[in-house]
């Protein structure tokens, strides 16, 4: 029998994670249109600093608001179909946005927006992991945040140089792009077991794996992993959520969720036109920002060609050791700024370049990795459930990050604001060398044993049983 091929499993994994790009457009919709918001009044409406604070923050709110919501509904309907039944309410998010008249149009787009995306978060990651083998996980894995910064490079470029209706019609056909690709991608064949339904599951795998390959060992393992609590009695879904090693898989997934966050990333990125304009760069903040976005996108497809390879705990450590000393590099400069503005007259390089060695670092590890070792961590019967709950953890940390930025920045200054960032991707270093299971090449069986506490002669033998 043919070996696995590789080439479906991609296609159906990029066409899910694809409803990440939708999201990374919206996110990227923030920074080129603050301008013609507050200044341009390009709505025919006027929008203070403070309002446009609101319609970026609402977007990780909404996204906050559905994580958990979606755990349920993609295990009672299906992966593929809450995908495509959240393109309605992605189109009146945008229907809402172009055509806006006051500022609460753009509140409630904005947070639909979000609602959307955030529930494509949970849900594209978790299809990704289950239609993968356990040799292109970390690959199809890394196709979510992959996805999400080329959406943000595309709202880059699209906000940075056309007008704001032709960049809202131009973010709004991309959900109908993904609806008409991924309506003809297989169900997740991990549902479709835990329904009860096995032919549906080897079709699936089938069309996954290809025609010629034989998907019987596979599909065996699938349905004994479902199935092995089927003759026990029913139990709450809290009381699996209670479980030690669920409580321990949870803790981690939703620590380096909020770690992400709180590394400063989104302040970063949401704000980064005007970062660029307070050092007074000689580039426009429009080129500089849409040059963030491009070396995320590279970065980030790096990562997914090397996190089978590499690891994942190895990509969060070197991750945080960079990010806390740009971060910190960031905060000396705007002290310096501060102090004698004189002092860094031919140093705008400095805060630039921190910026891009930060982001090359973030797309490396903490960019990518949380989502990943979120889906892998789980039991199948509370892995929706769970993973929701670190999906929250991370649009919530986002959307407090987002409207915190600015309002440390006026408080305590730009300087000891990077340093708390560094001060917390020295947390970050720190909590992934003690505390993060490495689960490369790992089955679910051998990473429930890691969090178990099991030994990895332990593991070493299992994998060869």
């Amino acid at each position: 029998m043919a070996q696995a091929k590789v080439l479906p499993q991609y296609i159906a994994g990029l066409s899910a994670a694809f409803g990440a790009f939708c999201m990374g457009a919206s996110m990227g919709w923030s920074a080129p249109v603050e301008k013609m918001l507050t200044e341009e009044e390009a709505y025919g409406f006027p929008v203070s600093s403070d309002q446009f604070g609101w319609v970026s923050s609402l977007l990780t709110l909404g996204a906050t608001v559905v994580c958990i919501p979606a755990g349920f509904i993609i295990d009672w309907i299906g992966r593929r179909p809450t995908m495509l039944a959240l393109i309605p309410p992605y189109m009146v998010g945008w229907i809402l946005m172009i055509f806006a008249n006051n500022v609460m149009m753009l509140y409630f787009g904005r947070f639909i927006l979000g609602v959307c995306g955030g529930a494509f978060c949970v849900t594209a990651s978790m299809y990704t992991t289950e239609i993968s083998t356990i040799s292109t996980r970390g690959t199809l894995g890394s196709f979510f945040q992959l996805n999400t910064v080329s959406g943000l490079l595309y709202g880059y470029i699209v906000g940075g140089y056309l007008p704001l209706l032709t960049i809202n019609i131009l973010c709004a056909i991309l959900p109908l792009i993904f609806a008409a690709v991924h309506f003809f991608m297989p169900e997740s064949p991990v549902y479709l077991a835990m329904k009860g339904r096995p032919e549906d599951a080897a079709k699936s795998l089938l069309w996954l794996r290809g025609k010629d390959c034989d998907v019987s060992s596979e599909l065996k393992e699938i349905l004994e992993e479902t199935n092995k609590n089927a003759d026990e009695p029913k139990v709450s879904i809290l009381k699996m959520l209670r479980r030690p090693i669920t409580l321990k898989g949870i803790g981690i997934a939703v620590i380096l969720q909020a770690l992400q966050q709180w590394t400063g990333i989104n302040a970063i990125m949401f704000y980064s036109t005007s970062i660029f304009e307070d050092v007074g760069a000689d580039l426009s903040g429009r080129i500089c920002t849409i040059l963030i976005g491009a070396t995320q996108v590279i970065m980030t497809l790096v990562a997914t060609l090397i996190i089978d390879k590499a690891g994942r705990r190895i990509l969060l450590l070197i991750s945080a050791f960079f990010m806390a000393i740009t971060t910190c590099l960031m905060g000396v400069y705007f002290q310096m700024k501060e102090n004698d503005e004189a002092s860094v007259a031919s140093l705008g390089w400095l805060p630039i370049t921190s910026i891009l060695v930060f982001i090359v670092f973030f797309s490396i590890g903490f960019g990518p990795v949380p989502w990943l070792i979120m889906a892998e961590l789980f039991t199948e019967d509370v892995k929706s459930v769970a993973g929701s709950i670190a999906g929250t953890s991370n649009w919530f940390s986002a959307f407090l990050v987002t409207k915190l930025f600015p309002l440390l920045k006026n408080s305590i200054g730009s300087a000891p604001t990077f340093w708390i960032f560094a001060g917390i991707a020295v947390v970050a270093f720190v909590y992934s060398l003690i505390c993060v299971p490495e689960t490369k090449g790992k089955t679910l069986p051998e990473i429930q044993l890691l969090l178990a506490g099991g030994k990895k002669n332990h593991d070493t033998e299992t994998k060869g049983n």
